[in-house]
């Protein structure tokens, strides 16, 4: 078996392409998938990808959270399908409740990119099972929106339940992609549902996957192997 992985295109994406290229890499044919539809072309799991979607009007996510591709996302999510939200995806999965919180303006009010050190926290998601706890990997970072927040309360069942998937580092020296970057709480960079099919996280493990371009770290392609791993053996 083949897995298939849906790659999202709204309007104003633009990781789409490396997506699928890390999707590829992985071992798994990469299924574009158009955010008008709502027939995601039986696929075995979705990723949204980084951007700037509907140029980030309203709020970040906010309308790309009403297309019609998601309306079968959610749908698919909620019975199992795995789904994965970079970035502007992490922002979507917000505005759509597949993941609680929400995503405001860095603390600093400026747009930051860099290399970005992160700890996993769980490898009990679809997405992180091929990491241990506690390993430490490097992949890029590029936001202006990325400061999660959510009420003590949401946060405290996060933590309880396990479901702070990834943390910014915060040992070292900021200049070495160490310390939070943006101001989230508790230092969180990724998160999951419940379930474990559904994670969001800032950073962008698309652009770490191959030691030639990029980062020269393959750090972010255990995203892509993990999930894999899992649709071929279920």
């Amino acid at each position: 078996m083949t897995a298939r992985i849906g790659v999202v295109t709204f309007p104003g994406t633009l990781d789409d392409r490396d997506t699928q290229r890390a999707v590829r890499l992985a071992g798994a044919e990469a299924v574009p998938l158009w955010h008008r539809d709502k027939d995601v072309l039986g696929v075995d799991a979705v990723v949204l990808p980084g951007g700037f979607s509907y140029g980030d009007y309203l709020r970040a996510g906010a309308i790309s959270r009403f297309s019609p591709v998601m309306a079968t996302v959610i749908e698919q999510a909620h019975a199992g399908m795995p789904v994965l939200g970079i970035c502007n995806g992490f922002q979507v999965l917000c505005e759509a409740h597949l993941l609680p919180g929400a995503m405001l303006r860095n603390t600093g009010l400026h747009f930051v990119c860099r290399d970005q050190k992160l700890r996993v926290e769980t490898a009990g998601t679809a997405w992180t099972a091929e990491y241990e706890a506690g390993q430490e990997i490097s992949i890029p970072l590029k936001n202006i929106d990325g400061r999660y927040t959510a009420d003590e309360r949401t946060l405290d069942e996060l933590e309880a339940e396990g479901r702070v998937a990834f943390r910014y580092a915060t040992a070292g020296a900021a200049a070495d992609g160490y310390g939070n970057p943006n101001g989230s709480l508790r230092d969180i960079a990724g998160i999951s549902n419940a379930a474990g099919n559904v994670v969001g996280l800032m950073p962008h493990p698309e652009h770490a996957v191959e030691p030639l371009t990029g980062t020269g770290r393959t750090d972010g392609l255990a995203f892509f192997t993990s999930v894999i791993k899992k649709l071929v053996s279920a």
